[in-house]
């Protein structure tokens, strides 16, 4: 009896210790991130960096070399067509230095002298006429009474003509003389800076809007064409990004965009124009890219970007698909298979079962399942390299 006893009690010693040894080294499940299959709205979107920017920019100049006026107004400030924006003023005279001066005194007496050398020739040329005058009086005296030809007193006739113009001229040689001489005179005025002669110039706003920007608020002397101020109308507002090329030939004119990250929520936008000239630009890395410019108009209410202004940066997403009702499944699933496709690891009965799939398209975080897998089916997102088909795994919990 003790030995059967002692069999038994080796035997199921035996037995608890190969079922201890075999539960040891038993396969277990392995615990994977899963994520549920869904149906939804795919959109596949080009992301970049954009900025805003007014549709028309008026930039006010000035017409002519003048000093302006202070200008009253001040950034963000309403204005009408045709009012006015910035008065200016005729610019003083330049400061000349001794030797000018001088030279301009010397100017202003040969100016002096030759108002005096043509009023002398006025009465030299006046006397000439009067001699004239007389010699046809004489002249036509002796015709009438058949002492000289008619021919002579046709010549006494033109001879007063003659002197009558010489008269006219050294009357114009004056007057140009006289003008000469205030001109030179002027030239010794002093440049006097709070002299406010002349007729002042009035600048207008070409249109309606606020004032954006005033590069010279205080009063100066500026330049033929130099900028006054920037005046455009915020309501009229568009988004400019500059793409890659191998993006941009994805945005077509007419697809909807979106304007997002500018401090409030998504604005809906649309293409207006894909520019056709590309141009290359250094990236922050060295890198040489071509881009191009891509416009897009804002489809919302300016009341809901109302505090938008010109060149505040933002982030515009153009979609280049979407697809409503799509089966989706979160990029992090997926990974190539033997024959150039993509697979998946959907869980069925608690083991992995590996599924080739057909893919429409794949963005940043989902993909679009043409085929090969179903809504509310289970998949395996970021497989461990232990998982394979058929493998027993287990779902981490939250």
């Amino acid at each position: 009896m003790l030995q059967k006893k002692t069999l038994l009690l080796a035997t199921v010693a035996g037995l608890a210790a190969a079922a201890l040894l075999a539960w040891a080294f038993a396969p277990r499940p392995i615990v994977v991130e899963t994520a549920p299959v869904l149906l939804g709205r795919y959109e596949q979107a080009i992301e970049e960096d954009g900025r805003t920017r007014l549709k028309d920019r008026y930039t006010v100049s000035a017409p002519v070399a003048a000093r302006v006026l202070r200008i009253a107004l001040r950034e963000g400030d309403p204005v009408a067509a045709g009012e006015t924006v910035a008065v200016l003023m005729p610019v003083m005279p330049a400061m000349v230095d001794e030797r000018s001066a001088r030279e301009a005194a010397a100017r202003h007496l040969a100016a002096t002298a030759n108002v005096a050398r043509a009023a002398a020739r006025i009465e030299r040329t006046q006397v000439a006429a009067d001699e004239a005058q007389l010699e046809l009086q004489r002249t036509g005296k002796l015709a009438r009474e058949g002492f000289l030809p008619p021919a002579q007193l046709d010549a006494g006739r033109l001879a007063l003509a003659a002197a009558k113009r010489e008269v006219e001229v050294a009357l114009a040689e004056r007057q140009a003389a006289v003008h000469e001489q205030a001109q030179a005179a002027a030239a010794l005025l002093p440049a006097n800076a709070g002299a406010r002669s002349g007729q002042p110039l009035t600048v207008r706003s070409p249109v309606d809007g606020v004032v954006l920007r005033i590069p010279q608020a205080s009063e100066g002397t500026i330049a033929a064409g130099a900028p006054l101020l920037d005046i455009g109308d915020p309501a009229q507002m568009e988004v400019i990004a500059e793409l890659l090329t191998t993006d941009a030939v994805q945005a077509q004119p007419g697809g909807a965009a979106v304007v997002e990250r500018w401090g409030g929520p998504p604005i809906a936008a649309r293409v207006r124009r894909v520019e056709p000239a590309a141009f290359t630009k250094v990236s922050a890395l060295g890198i040489e890219e071509q881009r191009v410019k891509v416009v897009v108009d804002l489809d919302a209410p300016p009341e809901s970007w109302r505090v938008v202004g010109d060149g505040f940066r933002v982030t515009l997403r153009i979609f280049t698909q979407r697809v409503d009702q799509a089966v989706l499944v979160p990029v992090g699933a997926l990974f190539p298979i033997g024959d150039g496709g993509m697979g998946v690891f959907r869980i069925e009965d608690g083991r992995a079962r590996l599924q080739p799939l057909e893919l429409g398209g794949r963005n940043g975080s989902e993909a679009w399942v043409r085929s090969g897998l179903k809504p509310g089916q289970q998949v395996i997102v970021y497989p461990p390299p232990t998982v394979s088909d058929g493998h027993r795994v287990e779902a981490r919990q939250p």
